[in-house]
C-alpha cells in the first residue's frame, strides 16, 4: 500500500464508511470525551475535561501504539491519517 492508497482509504473511511456506521465523528468523539472525563475524574484537576479534539489526537496515539506492535498492518496507518484529519478539522473549527 503506497501513500496515496493510505490517504485515499483514510478519506473514504472518515467521510463515508465510518460515518454511515457510527454517525458524525465529532458527535461520537464528544460522547467518548464525556466518558473518558468521567473515567479520569479522580486523575484530572477539578473542572478539567477532555474534548472531541483530545479524543481524535489520543486515537492517533492509540493507532501509533498498535503500529509499534504490528508495523506491517496497513489499517494502523490508514486510521492514523483518518484520526489526524478529524483532529485538524475539529481544531480549525474552534474559535
Amino acid at each position: 500500500m503506497n501513500r496515496a492508497k493510505i490517504l485515499d482509504t483514510a478519506k473514504a473511511t472518515v467521510t463515508v464508511d465510518r460515518a454511515a456506521t457510527h454517525g458524525n465523528a465529532e458527535d461520537s468523539f464528544c460522547e467518548i470525551a464525556g466518558h473518558w472525563t468521567w473515567w479520569l475524574q479522580s486523575k484530572l484537576k477539578p473542572g478539567e475535561a477532555l474534548y472531541a479534539y483530545d479524543v481524535a489526537q489520543m486515537m492517533v496515539g492509540f493507532k501509533q501504539a498498535r503500529g509499534k506492535a504490528n508495523r506491517k498492518h496497513a489499517d494502523n496507518f490508514v486510521d492514523q491519517a483518518g484520526y489526524s484529519s478529524l483532529a485538524g478539522e475539529i481544531a480549525l473549527r474552534e474559535k
